[in-house]
């Protein structure tokens, strides 16, 4: 293992992985050695067209096969952005192989995949971590100073959640994300993991003790022999009397709104999972006031503007590199931290759960 850089390969062509490659050229303790598909061409393709817009002063080598990056000795590290159903088993190689895990999400269909995920990964000493970047942003700092201060939001009574974009229908009777095949979670995998990673951020990780599902709307492709889910809503309930209500569509315009609320104000966050497009990050607090004098109701909205320094995308600073230079670290120091994994695997536990109720008619499921 290179003394200074964390060694990257990538595993498989997705879009996403055009984002995660210049964030791995932005950070400074990462290099990205190599990109595979099952198709020689098809990695050399992706990596000359990535190159033209990032250059690595040493374009990362194409691979033809999973097995051949996962077996070479220049790679620490792989990201997985392939398809959920085929997931567990590169994971699993990779770890057998004593490489560090980035996994996309969800990271499995089921949670028994996901545990049998992370205990291969602990038994071969490797990291895993789930590919979220808004947990490597600055402002989740900020969220927790402002939820722990005990005057900006005061009790945490309610929290509202939703991600969501508007599909059109040639994006529906093609894309991945509506084959059972390939993509079973359909929204509530794809959209949902961040409606529910959220929550359980603001909460400290305290789960749920009951949640509920609802199948909104569910479609397939042609191919897909089953339906998945594209629009889906759902609560989470805790006894210390918190709830939450989160939503995710592919059917809906563009919405990625965090809401909080509580006994002493409200926050929040527009745009938490894709900052909007600057180099400033914001979360709005409101401590509103109302006052009744004589015949006048004066309701005063209080609102401040807490800013962060931190650029929405393709910058050193951005949470996306922040995501891939923080993992590097863990590699680089031998050392591991079990957060990550934990935190993944208790997500995917309560997006189960819910999907769990809404099969069952909506019923409550207890997380105990």
């Amino acid at each position: 293992m290179s003394d200074k850089l964390c060694r990257w390969g990538i595993l498989g062509t997705a879009g996403i992985a055009r984002k995660n490659w210049q964030a791995i050229y932005n950070a400074p303790n990462a290099t990205l050695m190599g990109v595979a598909s099952r198709d020689l061409g098809r990695s050399q393709q992706y990596i000359d067209e990535c190159q033209t817009t990032v250059s690595f002063a040493t374009p990362p080598r194409a691979f033809g096969s999973y097995e051949e990056l996962i077996e070479s000795p220049d790679i620490d590290a792989v990201y997985t952005p392939i398809p959920t159903t085929v997931r567990k088993e590169w994971v699993i190689r990779a770890a057998e192989a004593g490489k560090h895990v980035m996994c996309e999400k969800p990271c499995g269909v089921t949670v028994a995949d996901v545990e049998e995920m992370i205990a291969i990964c602990e038994s071969n000493g490797v990291q895993f971590m789930d590919g979220v970047m808004f947990m490597h942003s600055q402002r989740m700092q900020k969220l927790r100073e402002l939820l722990d201060d005990g005057e900006s939001v005061g009790d945490i009574k309610r929290i509202v959640t939703h991600f969501t974009f508007r599909a059109d229908e040639a994006w529906l009777a093609e894309d991945i994300r509506t084959s059972s095949d390939l993509e079973p979670l359909g929204a509530l995998g794809d959209l949902g993991w961040y409606t529910l990673r959220m929550p359980l951020l603001i909460m400290n990780y305290e789960t749920p003790q009951r949640v509920t599902g609802r199948l909104l709307t569910e479609l397939g492709q042609a191919a897909s022999p089953e339906k998945v889910p594209v629009e889906f809503s759902g609560e989470l309930l805790w006894d210390r009397g918190v709830s939450c209500s989160f939503y995710c569509s592919f059917l809906t315009e563009h919405s990625q709104l965090t809401h909080v609320s509580g006994t002493r104000g409200h926050l929040q966050i527009s745009d938490y999972v894709l900052p909007f497009f600057g180099s400033e990050l914001a979360i709005n607090v409101s401590n509103s006031h109302f006052e009744l004098v004589g015949s006048d109701f004066m309701m005063e909205e209080h609102l401040r503007r807490e800013p962060v320094r931190e650029y929405s995308n393709s910058r050193p600073n951005s949470q996306e590199t922040k995501l891939f230079e923080n993992f590097s670290d863990l590699v680089l120091s031998g050392k591991r931290d079990s957060f990550w994994p934990e935190v993944a695997l208790q997500t995917q536990r309560v997006m189960e759960a819910c999907l769990e109720s809404a099969r069952s008619g909506s019923v409550v499921v207890n997380m105990s």
